[in-house]
């Protein structure tokens, strides 16, 4: 106990003096928990030793846990409609990748079956780092940030056929010790795959029919602490249930979170878990930087640097053709073929594995995992680079304080967000006489949009000092116009702290994204597809006979409605069957009072708007 209280001291009291720093410094929290591993590490300081990797297995449960909450935050239809992208790149990238290093493995020397082996490891890039650093930067709804997650995914899912290719190039019939030995590894392959089959159906099954029911149970007891064990129950039981079977489990709680996306638990799911996460990815990184071997890197440091560089430069070039093949810009070509250049965190399992089937030696395997510790610590730098650096050469973004320099022009309005739904407020609003300054952080949009002739700066909404170089303290409002809800809600609560004057207008995808804002005191709440559903219905009632005016009086009164039903819905949306009953009531009572309106006014005698019946009335014609 005195050890595990001197470990747990260590590692936080580093973390908590080098995360700190680094971001003072405009680094990413990454680089801050990487750099706190390598001063605590047994080659440097010496606070922590040979149970460095004993931490990592454990601190790997961080990504397992960062992949559920991802899946929780893509719906199936959505999953679906990238399968295109998830196939097409990540293929690209895996076969790719495995072939150039393959390659330069048969060039230096390596027998074939230890050149795939490896180049099928090397392949790997690290979820942890890039799925931080997007999150981190607002990114992940970006071009790049949408293509590096389909990489990303690809390759968890192949984590399956490799791990069964890689026994098969063992020359010789090698024991690997019962603690590596899943219970599938004694029955026939097609009893294996039976197993696999069925292991991803139950997931399947338990997050449909018996996951949301657990929870309902649960939300009635009113116990925060008791949904938080539920929330780490999930995970846990779904992760060892992957493991039984000899699947990743990072794969399979992935597929759980995609399965409860569309439940009404999604958000307090991400809630409860993140803190989680954050904490077991910092110890994950942590643990990468202490496993940093410098006494070999100190040996061989030509071999092993010249190596890294020669692995990361192989993958980023097959990345950044993929990149233009799929027709990524230069910016976001560079964010995505940079950020995927590192090899992952899977690496470390599968070289394990290649050495306990003794396809390569142990001098080999310490030496490809010296390379893959020092390709992540580098991919946070590299990436910081790139944003800092390479991006502003390039044209494709500038840095914050020459935005602000530019920022000039202030004006009353602000918009956050200059998409499909955000450039079209802007348009009617310059139609009408109305000057905004536009923020966006995607790249690719400010490029088009300054070709097209719209003065658009590059920037995070969600920072109080671009916002005030904005004009924010002077500005009477703010239209929040981004895509995601997740940075609609960081904007809208940087400006109710440090613009409490200014007015917020915020775009949400749906009503429960607007339940959530509503939490946050925001009242002026525009759902995207609200007004083009009703805008749609009032056409069909024009083409069926009924007048302009009256329909257009209806659309009014159905929208005025709904809105004070949301109102009213909001505090019963945790408590499913008070819901519908609510929502039920609502409908019923919503369509009652428009067939009130209808009978008011009858279509028939209400002429008003109808330029065609006017015409037909003076000249006598049809």
């Amino acid at each position: 106990m005195e050890g595990f209280f001197t470990q747990s001291i260590i590692y936080l009291a580093a973390a908590v003096l080098c995360v700190p720093l680094a971001k003072k410094l405009g680094l990413s929290s990454v680089i801050g928990y990487l750099i706190a591993g390598m001063l605590i590490g047994p080659f440097l300081l010496g606070f922590v030793g040979e149970e460095g990797k004993d931490i990592m297995h454990f601190a790997e449960f961080g990504v397992v846990m960062m992949l559920f909450l991802i899946g929780l935050e893509l719906e199936p239809q959505n999953l679906w409609r990238m399968r295109k992208l998830i196939l097409g790149a990540g293929l690209s990238q895996v076969a790719g990748t495995t072939i150039f290093i393959a390659a330069a493995a048969i060039f230096s020397g390596l027998a074939w079956n230890q050149s795939l082996a490896v180049a099928l490891a090397i392949a790997m890039s690290s979820t942890a780092i890039v799925m931080q650093s997007l999150k981190e930067k607002g990114l992940m709804q970006s071009a790049a940030g949408q293509h590096s997650f389909a990489v990303l995914l690809f390759q968890d899912i192949s984590v399956i056929p490799i791990l069964a290719i890689i026994p098969l190039l063992a020359l010789t019939v090698t024991d690997i010790s019962s603690e590596h030995v899943s219970y599938l590894e004694t029955f026939p392959g097609w009893v294996q795959t039976l197993v696999v089959l069925s292991a991803v159906g139950l997931v399947i099954l338990i997050g449909r029919y018996a996951i949301v029911p657990l929870l309902r149970l649960v939300a009635r007891t009113r116990l925060r602490e008791l949904f938080t064990a539920s929330a780490l129950l999930i995970v846990i039981g779904i992760a060892y249930l992957m493991t039984l079977v000899g699947l990743s489990p990072a794969l399979g709680t992935f597929l759980a979170g995609v399965i409860l996306a569309g439940s009404e638990f999604r958000h307090e799911l991400e809630s409860d878990l993140d803190p989680f996460k954050g904490l077991l990815l910092g110890l994950f990184f942590m643990a990468v930087g202490a496993s940093i071997n410098f006494n070999l890197i100190a040996e061989q440091p030509w071999i092993i640097f010249s190596s890294t560089l020669l692995i990361m430069a192989g993958k980023f070039a097959v990345l950044f053709i993929i990149g233009k093949v799929f027709r990524l810009s230069i910016g976001q070509n560079l964010i995505f073929s940079i950020g995927l250049a590192g090899v992952g965190e899977f690496a470390f399992v599968l070289f394990s594995f290649i050495s306990q089937l003794r396809i390569t030696g142990q001098e080999t395997t310490d030496m490809l995992m010296a390379i893959t510790a020092i390709s992540m610590a580098v991919s946070p730098v590299l990436m910081l680079i790139n944003e800092k650096f390479l991006l502003v050469k390039f044209g494709v973004s500038k840095k914050p304080e020459q935005d602000a320099d530019k920022i000039d022009e202030q004006h009353k309005v602000i918009i956050a967000g200059f998409s499909h739904f955000g450039s079209t407020i802007g348009r009617f609003l310059r139609a009408n006489g109305v000057e905004a300054t536009i923020l966006d952080n995607n790249t690719d949009t400010v490029d088009l949009l300054r070709r097209m002739g719209f003065k658009v700066f590059y920037g995070d909404a969600t920072r109080p000092d671009l916002l005030e170089s904005a004009g924010a303290a002077e500005a009477k409002i703010l239209i929040s116009a981004v895509d995601s809800p997740e940075t609609a809600i960081q904007i809208s609560e940087t400006v109710k702290k440090h613009f409490p004057r200014l007015q917020l207008l915020v775009r949400s995808k749906n009503r429960f994204d607007a339940y959530e804002l509503m939490d946050i005191g925001i009242t002026d709440i525009y759902r995207e597809n609200l007004d083009t559903s009703i805008r749609l219905g009032r056409d069909v009632l024009v083409k069926l006979g009924f007048r302009s005016y009256s329909v257009h009086r209806a659309a009014q009164n159905f929208l005025r409605y709904d809105e004070e039903a949301m109102k009213d819905l909001a505090a019963q949306r945790h408590n499913m069957k008070e819901y519908i009953s609510g929502v039920r009531e609502k409908i019923g009572l919503q369509e009652a009072l428009l067939r009130r309106d209808l009978d008011y006014n009858p279509s028939e005698t209400d002429h008003a708007w109808d330029s065609d019946h006017l015409r037909q009335a003076i000249t006598g014609k049809t």
